[in-house]
């Protein structure tokens, strides 16, 4: 039995042990991506844990990585579930397990990682939820020696302001404490962090990564004054490709979230400000619900939630789905291949079920696929 072949059983017969391995369907289909990629094979999770222990059962067990890019990217979004809660939904605790298989260089969350963003909400009570995130998602990255790069969202520490005051200033002062404690370091290279967790950068594997918080639809003079210094420093511009994460898209894809501040105010002049240097995706969250989309020369990763309130997609009769995304990126050819999960089932998602176009009340967006 080969290496990958053991650990996966172990893998297995962990998740069994926890009580978060579920039955599936009996067949994955084939992702399809921008890049044309080999098929993948997948299979079942076991009902219950003995049949891991099965040999006939063990090549049914197997699932074989996606085909890897020169850097691997976990992308996850949307972990919460209700306000004050510090319990997670079983496909957060199931994808935080199956994410050391994939072997990625990086996990990168679109936010939303705590249940906050109510007033009534003690101080206690958001700490708790931090140190629930700890255990459930941060301590085993950081034990599986993958940095977590990460946009703090809404939940987490909303940056809405009433009459110029933050409306949720607690939740920010307890989430900066959490990140700025040197037992919570994520592992990453930074490049600026004078605004961390908020706003900051970091380069990893010849990629240059911006976070900026659009934990709100509106991003700040004083933000986008900093995105423009950053973007256009050298160091930006020799990485190989940029990314830019945030929490709020910049066009609205679900139902129920295509109202004005549920998407980035001025989406049109952002992307324009995107695209003048070059960044090849901004990854977002918030909508929970996953779209591979593409407007102009930007990519667009809608990602979808893992945890609770999955919606649909606007122009689809596709049912909510909570996914995860594994990102391979090929930097010669400065591409990149999805593989995006349903994580009740663990099928793969076809890009090709997804509505080829989104009629976005601040405009169209495409399936990336598409030209």
């Amino acid at each position: 039995m080969n290496l990958h072949r053991r650990r996966f059983l172990l893998l297995l017969a962990s998740l069994g042990g926890l009580g978060i391995a579920t039955a599936i369907r009996p067949s994955l289909t084939s992702h399809t991506a921008t890049k044309t990629t080999p098929q993948n094979k997948g299979v079942n999770l076991p009902q219950q844990q003995q049949i891991a222990n099965n040999s006939s059962s063990q090549k049914s067990l197997e699932r074989e990585n996606p085909p890897r890019g020169d850097v691997r990217i976990v992308v996850i979004s949307d972990l919460n579930s209700q306000y004050g809660s510090i319990t997670y939904e079983p496909e957060v605790d199931r994808a935080i397990a199956l994410i050391p298989n994939w072997q990625p260089n990086l996990v990168l969350c679109g936010g939303d990682m705590i249940a906050g963003q109510k007033r009534s909400l003690s101080e206690s009570q958001i700490k708790a939820m931090w140190a629930a995130f700890d255990r459930h998602i941060a301590a085993p990255l950081r034990d599986s020696g993958i940095p977590f790069g990460f946009t703090i969202g809404n939940h987490d520490g909303s940056g809405a302001l009433v009459q110029g005051k933050l409306i949720f200033h607690n939740e920010r002062e307890l989430a900066s404490a959490y990140w700025q404690q040197s037992q919570h370091d994520p592992g990453l290279s930074f490049v600026e962090r004078g605004n961390f967790p908020f706003y900051y950068s970091f380069s990893q594997d010849e990629i240059f990564y911006l976070v900026w918080d659009a934990s709100t639809q509106i991003i700040s003079p004083q933000q986008l004054a900093w995105v423009e210094q950053s973007l256009a420093s050298e160091r930006a511009r020799r990485a190989s490709m940029r990314i830019v994460i945030g929490h709020l898209p910049l066009y609205a894809v679900a139902v129920g979230r295509d109202k004005p501040g549920e998407y980035l105010d001025n989406a049109e002049k952002l992307r324009s400000l995107l695209e003048r240097y070059q960044v090849h995706t901004y990854i977002s969250g918030h909508h929970h619900a996953y779209y591979p989309g593409k407007k102009g020369r930007l990519e667009l990763l809608h990602t979808g939630a893992l945890g609770s309130g999955p919606r649909q997609l606007l122009n689809s009769d596709l049912p909510p789905r909570k996914t995860l995304t594994i990102v391979d990126i090929f930097l010669a050819s400065a591409t990149t291949v999805y593989t995006s999960y349903d994580m009740e089932t663990l099928e793969i998602i076809s890009d090709r079920s997804l509505p080829e176009i989104i009629f976005a009340p601040n405009g169209k967006v495409f399936r990336r696929d598409l030209q």
